[in-house]
């Protein structure tokens, strides 16, 4: 079906731009999402440009916004308010204008007889994977506020995990980046202009000073290599992870590497963790639990473990004793396992760990700059050594020559 881009005033006198896929344009003019609006204009539009600007809407719809609109609409289910009209209520309060769009279109949807999970379903880009299930099993059980409640804690743990992420990766890009930055100022501007006048002068040149005047004419002469040598990485890492193998042996090099490791182990971990959690909860089977958990846990080494924890446990292993196996799984998470297999309470111990996993990831991205900081100083004090004695030296000989003349 074609898509149609509109712009409307709503009831509250505020210009509401927005695109809808419809049969014609008398469809799009009368579908039950424009009739709270007066259309100023309406018109065709094409249908990938649509579908990139979506996406890109979808992304700046914040992780915050979804986990109150969870949490509001169990709320008011709770409280016995329909949910079309709990949604359009959510509709109407939503700040961001495309996630107002989507809650409209889910009214829409669940308005003319489908199920809710079904509704969502149609816009994968703002509601994940798990929302969509976790909202299918509360509608198939009755209890659709309970599984909203669920969906909005686990969307906020996700949220957590990756802001914590984030914090542990920002200051070694930051320093990285600035150090290199004035690295290549003092080779390509400063060093130049310096040594051009120790030449003139006719100064002998030291060791130290002619290997700056080498590296100042390498940086010069293959600036652009410079320049693309981080997206040439970047590419060349996407193109070996397009094998399994060499996914498995770049992430398994990874892991190995002694502060990425921290960081890389508490993140996969924390996802293992929470996925389980709530897959348990929502009633799925344990083989079934470790395809989807296996699935989003982003490291190839703990995908294949799963993977092969699951084969254990088909064949009649416990979970504790096919996670042993792996050798990948520390000794706390074996053990919290086994304790939730033997009381029946393994959802609430992979609760447990995942609040403990993200908060080990906090604590990582508190201490790496602490970490990091007398790292960085040391380099940076012996590059700019090198500098400083790679200018003073001939500067020194310049003044001795004079005093003896």
């Amino acid at each position: 079906m074609p898509y149609y881009k509109y712009k409307a005033v709503n009831n509250d006198g505020v210009v509401v731009r927005g695109t809808i896929e419809a049969l014609d344009l008398e469809a799009a003019e009368q579908s039950s999402v424009m009739t709270p609006l007066h259309i100023l204009n309406i018109k065709e539009t094409s249908g990938s440009l649509t579908v990139f600007l979506n996406r890109f809407r979808a992304r700046q719809v914040q992780r915050e916004a979804l986990v109150e609109f969870a949490n509001n609409l169990a709320v008011m289910l709770r409280a016995g308010i329909p949910i079309v009209v709990a949604l359009n209520d959510l509709a109407d309060s939503a700040e961001d204008p495309y996630l107002k769009v989507v809650i409209s279109r889910v009214r829409s949807d669940i308005s003319m007889g489908s199920s809710f999970a079904a509704a969502v379903a149609i816009h994968p880009q703002i509601f994940p994977a798990m929302f969509i299930r976790l909202v299918s099993v509360g509608e198939e059980t009755g209890n659709l506020d309970g599984s909203l409640q669920e969906a909005a804690e686990h969307i906020q743990r996700v949220a957590d995990l990756s802001s914590a992420l984030k914090q542990a990766m920002i200051y070694p890009l930051f320093a990285f980046v600035t150090t290199l930055g004035s690295l290549i100022f003092w080779l390509v501007y400063v060093l130049p202009k310096i040594t051009s006048l120790f030449k003139e002068m006719g100064v002998k040149i030291p060791a130290i000073t002619r290997f700056l005047i080498l590296m100042s004419a390498v940086t010069r002469q293959y600036w652009l290599l410079l320049v693309i040598l981080p997206f040439l990485l970047f590419f060349g890492i996407r193109l070996v992870r397009r094998s399994e193998r060499g996914e498995y042996l770049l992430d398994q090099a990874m892991l190995k590497l002694p502060v990425l490791q921290l960081i890389l182990v508490n993140k996969s971990l924390g996802i293992f963790t929470e996925q389980m959690r709530i897959l348990i909860k929502s009633g799925l089977t344990i083989d079934r639990c470790f395809d989807l958990a296996g699935g989003v846990v982003g490291n190839r080494v703990y995908k294949d473990a799963i993977g092969r924890v699951k084969q254990e446990v088909l064949a009649g292993a416990t979970i504790s004793e096919a996670m042993a196996i792996q050798q990948v799984f520390p000794p706390m998470l074996l053990r919290m396992v086994h304790v939730g297999e033997m009381s029946g309470t393994l959802d609430e111990q992979f609760a447990f760990l995942a609040a403990y996993y993200v908060k080990r990831l906090n604590e990582v991205s508190q201490r790496l700059g602490k970490m990091l900081e007398p790292i960085m100083i040391i380099f940076l004090g012996i590059m700019f050594a090198v500098i400083i004695l790679g200018l003073l030296l001939p500067i020194y000989d310049l003044i001795s020559h004079i005093g003896r003349m």
